[in-house]
């Protein structure tokens, strides 16, 4: 008897949940993103075109998109919109609105956001040493 509940204590101990390796899977199979690295609460994934994915699990929570690049191209504002979408669960399309807002001011004030739905959308633009990049997040405003 004593046995028995302990090996159903293991058992049950090691199937715990993993909300964040949950979400993280989530977010690959949508994008197709590749898994670069990978900690309790964060997640780097790699893209094509010269994009990366970072997914932040903890509090906050936010994913980020990053572009290499002079203005990134149709393809970034799609990934950046499924990948919220699944972070945030606010549709794609008012999280794309929000970030071609927020990058547009962006090239101006060099950091800007906008909202999006009870989101919040913030690029911004640099031309550092490595070239320009352009680098947009949503972040849940109840974990600002």
């Amino acid at each position: 008897m004593i046995l028995t509940a302990a090996l159903v204590s293991f058992f049950s101990s090691s199937a715990q949940a993993d909300p964040c390796g949950d979400l993280i899977d989530s977010v690959v199979a949508e994008t197709k993103a590749t898994l670069v690295n990978r900690t309790v609460d964060f997640a780097e994934m790699s893209v094509t075109n010269g994009m990366t994915l970072t997914l932040a699990c903890g509090d906050p929570s936010a994913v980020g998109v990053q572009f290499k690049g002079e203005t990134p191209s149709d393809d970034y504002y799609d990934l950046f919109g499924r990948a919220g979408r699944i972070a945030t669960g606010i549709a794609s399309d008012l999280i794309v609105a929000a970030a071609r807002r927020a990058r547009e001011q962006a090239v101006i004030s060099r950091h800007s956001h906008a909202d999006a739905a009870t989101s919040l959308v913030t690029c911004s633009v640099i031309n550092g040493s490595r070239g320009p990049m352009t680098g947009c997040a949503v972040v849940n405003k109840r974990d600002r």
